[in-house]
């Protein structure tokens, strides 16, 4: 199966995103994917080595930009 297949099964879940180059980690709720693995993110925030924390609110993240998505298990009801 192809990654974008496997995000777009965790689209409405929280995830956590590493970006390249870049301490901080991004936290969020996945809302859409395309093939390229451009992401779209609701709630963001940044969460940086010492735990401080910045809201970004809705982010979009360029799909070759990105190192690593990890699911939070976190399902968000779509009816909130």
């Amino acid at each position: 199966m192809f990654p974008a297949k496997k995000v777009q099964k965790i689209i409405g879940s929280r995830i956590l995103v590493e970006m390249k180059g870049d301490s901080a980690l991004l936290e969020g709720i996945l809302c859409s994917v395309d093939d390229y693995m451009n992401l779209h993110i609701t709630e963001a925030v940044e969460v940086s080595e010492n735990d401080l924390r910045r809201d970004l609110g809705s982010v979009v993240l360029r799909g070759n930009n990105i190192v690593l998505i990890t699911p939070l298990n976190e399902r968000i009801n779509a009816l909130q």
